[in-house]
Formats: structure tokens, C-alpha cells, sequence
């Protein structure tokens, strides 16, 4: 029997995901939105793309929560997109309530499946989801340090004219403007940034990271980033359907680590058939700490807006 995965919201980041996860003949897809006729439209679309690319999927599009019952995973991308000069904390109020209806119909009819936020502001969305759900903590997942820590490589790889294969990034903290990119865990071939480029062009790339989803709505004038997201997204996806015990940065529910009580925040876990297997806590410099700190405020003063 195979893997059944619902996305809901079906505009540009939603419809990408499920053209990467039909590419990557993860499961059947059920594409869901509230807008008549556009679920159902990009779906069939999808499915007639089957026959060229050589997927065999049951792919849906549809306006009716039951027919997502029973999925195993959940990726919710519903929500209002950023526009130019809005931080994702300006979006917290509207994109509540949307997160908060999704989540109830969802959960009353796939019970057993686990979740992965998108929307922005993706910390705070993903501990209302945890909130509002009543599920544990590791079927909660908000999608954030795997976008953030590969645009990271790319721009690595852009400054050094390697291989994105060669390169590993970490960012971890909030999706938002105070991420906390950790330069001396990024890696070309096992060796860190730090000894390949001088202090001045890593602060640059960390930087240019912070501001990377921005930048991307700033060129496009409407809308935002829909690529990486949804292709982070899919590799998260993948990880859990596949059981990889795969160490991606997530956004995840914290009872204590890394100092923090009662925030979704960005920190590396193992991802599994069942979801967060593990939180894996690695060593912080002083500096690192006060980065991560100020992210967190930064979430906290999002969260005070929430009405749980």
C-alpha cells in the first residue's frame, strides 16, 4: 500500500511540493485547498505529466477535508505569503487563524499522521500547531534550518566554485531574520568554511543567508520563494517516509534544550519513520548562545500575538 501525502494550500509552494513529491514517487498526493477548481486543476495537471515522466500516483485535488483521511504525513503551506517590506512576524494574526482551522480538520481525520508547518511565521505557526493539536512533539515538525542551511550552500558553493555536494551548512534558531547560520559546523569536503574564506566573505554569505527568503520577495515584487521551500520540504518528507534517520535542522517543540522551555525553534534532529527521533544538542560558543537566545526572543515577542 503506498504512502499517502496531503498538502494543504495549493498555490505556488503547496503545487511545487507535490510536484516534487510525484517526481519522487513518494506516495499518492492529495492536494488541498478552499479555492474551487484550483486544487483539482493543478492536480490533474500533475497527474497528466504521469505518463511522461513515468510516475504511477494516485494524485487529487479537492476542497473537502475527508477526502485527506488516513494520510501519513501532512504538510500544511497554507497561508498568506510574504510581500515586499513585510517581516514574517507582520503575518502572525491572519495566518493564526488559517493554521488553527487546517490543523482541527486535519487532525480529526488523519489522527496518526505527522505534520510539517511551512507557514510563516513557521516557528510560531508550528508551535500553535503543536498547541492546538494535542499530538507529541515529534509529529510536529516546522520546516525552516533545511531551506535556510541550503541556501546557505548555495551560496557557499557560488563563493567557491565547488560542488553543493561537497558542502554542508547549519543554520539553526528561527526562519526569520535572527537565524543563527553556525560557520564553523559548514563544511566543503569536511573542512570548515572558516579555513577556506576569509572572516569578512563568511560574515557575507551569513549574512546574505539571514536576509535570503527577503531578497527572493524583494526580485519578485509579488509573492515569494517556492522552489527551495518546497524542495526542503520534500526532503523532509522523504527522510520520515523512508525511515533515513536523516540529521536535518527542524523546527521542533523544546522541554529544555539548548536552555529553551516552550518554543518550536530551529535545532538539528534525526528524522524518521516516526517523526523527531531525536534532538541532538551539540556544543555552542558563548557568542553562538547569544545568538540563539536573541532568535528566540524574537520568536516570543511573535508568540505573545497568538490567542491559544
Amino acid at each position: 500500500m503506498r504512502n499517502k501525502i496531503t498538502i494543504v494550500g495549493a498555490g505556488f509552494v503547496g503545487a511545487t511540493a507535490a510536484h516534487w513529491c510525484a517526481s519522487k514517487e513518494l506516495g499518492d498526493v492529495v492536494l488541498m485547498d478552499i479555492v474551487e477548481g484550483m486544487p483539482q486543476g493543478k492536480a490533474l495537471d500533475l497527474l497528466q505529466a504521469g505518463p511522461v515522466e513515468g510516475y504511477d500516483l494516485r494524485i487529487i485535488g479537492t476542497n473537502d477535508y475527508k477526502d485527506t483521511a488516513n494520510s501519513n504525513i501532512v504538510v500544511i503551506t497554507a497561508g498568506l505569503p510574504r510581500k515586499p517590506g513585510m517581516t514574517r512576524e507582520d503575518l502572525v494574526s491572519v495566518n493564526a487563524k488559517i493554521i488553527r482551522s487546517v490543523i482541527e480538520n486535519v487532525v480529526a481525520y488523519s489522527p496518526n499522521a505527522i505534520f510539517i508547518l511551512v507557514t510563516n511565521p513557521l516557528d510560531t505557526m508550528t508551535y500553535l500547531a503543536y498547541k492546538v493539536s494535542g499530538l507529541p512533539r515529534e509529529r510536529i515538525i516546522g520546516q525552516a534550518g533545511v531551506l535556510d542551511s541550503a541556501r546557505m550552500r548555495a551560496f557557499i558553493s557560488m563563493e567557491l566554485n565547488v560542488s553543493v555536494e561537497n558542502i554542508h551548512a547549519f543554520v539553526l534558531g528561527g526562519h526569520g531574520d535572527e537565524m543563527v547560520p553556525l560557520a564553523r559546523y559548514s563544511t566543503v569536503a569536511g573542512i570548515p568554511i572558516t579555513e577556506l574564506l576569509p572572516p569578512e566573505r563568511v560574515e557575507a554569505i551569513m549574512d546574505r543567508t539571514r536576509k535570503g527568503g527577503g531578497e527572493i520577495v524583494s526580485l519578485l515584487k509579488q509573492g515569494s520563494a517556492f522552489f527551495a521551500p518546497s524542495s526542503s520540504t520534500m526532503q523532509m518528507v522523504e527522510a520520515i517516509l523512508k525511515d533515513r534517520k536523516m540529521i536535518l535542522p527542524c523546527s521542533v517543540y523544546l522541554e529544555g534544550e539548548y536552555g529553551l522551555n516552550d518554543i518550536c525553534f530551529g535545532v538539528p534532529v534525526k528524522l524518521g519513520r516516526n517523526g523527531v527521533e531525536q534532538i541532538l544538542q551539540i556544543e555552542l560558543t558563548e557568542e553562538e548562545k547569544a545568538a540563539m537566545d536573541k532568535s528566540a526572543a524574537l520568536i516570543r515577542s511573535s508568540m505573545a500575538a497568538l490567542e491559544i
